[in-house]
């Protein structure tokens, strides 16, 4: 359904992780233009982020968030090459997980 693109920086010993998520993340409160009929809610609920298996993100969503969210955030002890997994979960069951190395 969805894709990510993930990047994950090292500078001074501090570790960026930006994300940018596709997602339509609709709130459940919002009417189809062409049939009137309300659409039914989609977002994501949680998002978690490992460092080499432990987890240094955990984070609970809801439907205020705007489509195709993005995520930045910061983290210390991270290394070059060391791996970053993002794995977000919506409100149907869905999922998504990305994967990459600290450059």
């Amino acid at each position: 359904m969805a894709k990510m693109k993930l990047k994950a920086r090292l500078k001074d010993g501090v570790t960026t992780v930006k994300v940018l998520m596709s997602h339509p993340m609709e709130t459940g409160l919002r009417k189809d233009k062409k049939t009137g009929e309300m659409i039914p809610a989609h977002h994501i609920t949680e998002v978690m982020c490992e460092h080499n298996g432990a987890t240094v993100l955990s984070a609970e969503w809801g439907g205020a968030i705007s489509k195709n969210p993005y995520l930045s955030f910061k983290f210390n002890g991270g290394a070059a090459g060391d791996s970053v997994k993002i794995t977000w979960t919506d409100n149907k069951g869905e999922s998504e997980t990305a994967e990459g190395k600290i450059g």
